[in-house]
């Protein structure tokens, strides 16, 4: 049986990359009695795969990885289960059956959601009027926002404006805010600071990293059938 979990991670927890995130959940599942199914060969390991791995220091309440068990307990009982071995700033909100033919997530991921606000003790360099005459001045009314984007081995032209399906700006603690829905995935993957710090340089304000919070809300796929973008979590069903 496949298994989708949802969970989400805040406070100093924001600061465990990845692979500790993967280690963690692997020894979390052994000590909540999880029927996982492992692989075969000289290394069984346990077969997990996650949807999009989060950057360090961002915070996130839309978080999944895939398991594939051999039996399982009720959705209540499992998250019961699973949330007794966790930590302080790890919390599993979803734990759904997906059908059997159905992909991973790593592999259907077409969007996410982020929240972008300041920090205490910075300022926005704008104020909330200024900063939604200049979204809309930069992806409604421009044809395009092109930018050159780093890759590992050179850099290259790429257009924004396409891989950008929201942009908002909204008040937050009386501060501007900046909702965001972004192309996420193995092809087009936009980093949410990618995209501020670009708006920012063709502003010609200085950009500083560390005084922007970074929340990711949830993570998305296409549905094949409608062609609308759904929660991960709505692809499968609680069990009973």
């Amino acid at each position: 049986m496949k298994i989708r979990i949802k969970f989400r991670k805040w406070g100093c927890m924001k600061f465990i990359g990845h692979l500790d995130m993967l280690r963690f959940f692997q020894k979390a599942m052994r000590r909540a009695d999880v029927d996982i199914r492992y692989s075969e060969g000289f290394s069984p390991h346990q077969i997990m795969s996650f949807a999009a791995p989060l950057g360090v220091g961002i915070t996130s309440d839309g978080e999944y990885f895939d398991i594939e068990v051999h039996s399982t307990k009720s959705s209540a009982e499992m998250l019961a289960d699973i949330n007794a071995t966790m930590v302080d700033g790890v919390e599993v909100t979803g734990y759904v059956a997906l059908p059997d033919d159905a992909k991973t997530a790593m592999s259907i991921v077409t969007a996410a959601d982020y929240i972008l606000s300041y920090k205490e003790g910075y300022d926005s360099p704008l104020s909330f009027d200024e900063w939604e005459s200049k979204v809309a001045e930069l992806f409604t009314d421009a044809e395009t926002f092109t930018i050159l984007k780093q890759t590992k081995k050179s850099e290259r032209e790429i257009d924004l404006k396409p891989l950008v399906y929201d942009f908002k700006v909204i008040e937050q603690d009386g501060k501007p805010t900046f909702y965001i829905n972004v192309s996420t995935g193995s092809v087009d993957n936009i980093k949410p600071e990618l995209l501020l710090a670009s708006m920012y340089e063709k502003l010609g304000l200085e950009y500083q990293e560390e005084a922007i919070a970074i929340h990711r809300i949830d993570v998305y796929a296409t549905d094949e059938k409608t062609g609308k973008r759904v929660s991960l979590l709505e692809m499968g069903a609680n069990i009973s």
